[in-house]
């Protein structure tokens, strides 16, 4: 048994009941939440009509990593995914660090999507106190997570395949205004006036591609998926292939059909949630933003079922691996690691937590300090990429997926991610992410380290 083998062995025991369609609607019900629905203003805000821009370069990053990932997990399908790879790729420390970090960001990031539903839910209930909400949706998808894999992926499909709908009717409809209500000359004013298609300059253009990356985030679910999928080679190849064209085209056609239909300044205003909720308003058809808005509630909660799911196996991974303790990593009778499902539900009490302290700058608070961890996450399965090509051409492997563009892709993907992190600090509103994890980095190495020294001392 290779040493990846024995890996894989050791995150035995869960239940194999997800098929490629589920899968598919995981990556695409992670990815299509906040980030797109809410986070989209921020963005808006900093780009202006340049946030299609954004989308684009954070598009191209998301799509390099999914090749990245494609590889790696047809190759070597487990829950532990792109931590299980950096683990025996590059060493044991980088394992330990992807997998703490990337469950801290997931985590955290669960947290974003609750607090975002109890904002949504003031559209229709102003005076019920956000706690009321964050609690109930909290407790049913906890519950969903506790039955069974397979109750999460046949909610999860549901979920997903309604945002699905919601989007391309949303697109079709905001096609049919734009050609048939709409003159040239308003939608080139709504481009290109008001401060010009970049308002902000690159600058903007680049706050808003650190957005973007928020928005992709969760795409990379499909790999910690595989360890549960029926068939891992033949759901990997298809998800992977289906979900990446799905988002980007999602993503960039409805956020350019937005800024052509509505000045992007009206799309920021105070008071505004989601630009696609103010463009609905805008062209006036009766009953649209209501349903619109409970669209919005449903890719919250999808992406936090998801999140709940992922950050779960990511923990559980974590204690098999000899890297959090044993109970973390029991299995029930019913295939899910209750244990480390109950402590990945503590994203929503440290959201409630932020939520208290500052209800107006909580989602975006609750960005900053999950990005930190998407964004280190995402660098290291770049750099795992570079490390496992390198493995395979000196083992003369013959790879059964293949990323095109290699190692041009892989290296601009590293290169764009560091960038980003380091933007990060110069970004009000991001600066809690170094500021927060620089030294959860260094906390985690240290422990990794003691840990290390107790293990030769014993």
């Amino acid at each position: 048994m290779s040493r990846f083998e024995n890996i894989q062995s050791r995150e035995a025991g869960l239940h194999k009941k997800l098929n490629a369609r589920q899968m598919s609607m995981i990556a695409i019900g992670g990815a299509i939440g906040t980030g797109l629905f809410l986070g989209s203003k921020f963005a808006i805000g900093f780009a202006g009509p340049g946030v299609v821009v954004s989308y684009v370069i954070g598009g191209f990053i998301a799509l390099v990593l999914m090749g990245c990932l494609a590889e790696m997990t047809v190759e070597h399908p487990t829950s532990g995914s792109f931590g299980a790879y950096a683990e025996f790729y590059i060493h044991p420390l980088a394992g330990f660090l992807v997998r703490y970090s990337y469950w801290a960001c997931i985590v955290l990031a669960v947290g974003t999507e609750v607090t975002a539903v109890a904002d949504y839910m003031k559209f229709w209930f102003p005076d019920v106190s956000p706690w009321i909400w964050i609690a109930f949706f909290s407790a049913v998808l906890i519950a969903v997570n506790a039955y069974s894999v397979k109750a999460f992926g046949s909610v999860e499909y549901w979920f997903a395949l309604i945002k699905v709908f919601a989007i391309i009717a949303f697109i079709v409809l905001a096609i049919g205004m734009l050609t048939g209500y709409y003159k040239p000359a308003q939608v080139q004013a709504n481009l290109f006036g008001q401060g010009g298609f970049m308002p902000n300059g690159w600058y903007g253009v680049w706050v808003g591609v650190i957005i973007s990356i928020f928005s992709y985030l969760s795409i990379e679910m499909i790999a910690v998926a595989a360890g549960e999928a029926e068939n891992p080679e033949q759901a990997v190849r298809q998800a992977f292939k289906a979900t990446i064209w799905r988002l980007i085209i999602f993503y960039l056609l409805s956020l350019s059909l937005i800024v052509m239909l509505v000045p992007w300044q009206v799309l920021v205003a105070d008071g505004t949630t989601s630009p696609f909720i103010t463009v609905m308003q805008a062209v006036g058809i009766p009953y649209a933003d209501s349903i619109l808005n409970f669209i919005v509630i449903i890719a919250a909660l999808s992406a936090m079922n998801s999140m709940l799911y992922i950050s779960t196996r990511m923990m559980f991974s974590l204690s098999r691996a000899g890297d959090a303790p044993a109970a973390l990593g029991k299995v029930a009778r019913n295939g899910v690691p209750l244990n480390a499902l109950a402590l990945s539900a503590s994203g929503v009490a440290v959201a409630a937590v932020v939520y208290a302290y500052n209800p107006e700058t909580a989602f975006p608070v609750m960005i900053a300090l999950s990005m930190f961890g998407a964004l280190f996450t995402w660098g290291m399965i770049f750099l795992t990429h570079l490390f496992f090509r390198r493995h395979v051409a000196k083992e003369g492997v013959q790879l059964r997926f293949r990323m095109p563009a290699y190692p041009i892709g892989t290296l601009l993907g590293l290169i764009g991610i560091v960038a980003i992190l380091v933007t990060t600090w110069f970004i009000n509103i991001f600066h809690y992410t170094l500021l927060f994890g620089v030294p959860f980095l260094l906390t985690l190495i240290v422990i990794y380290m003691l840990r290390g020294r107790r293990a030769k001392a014993e």
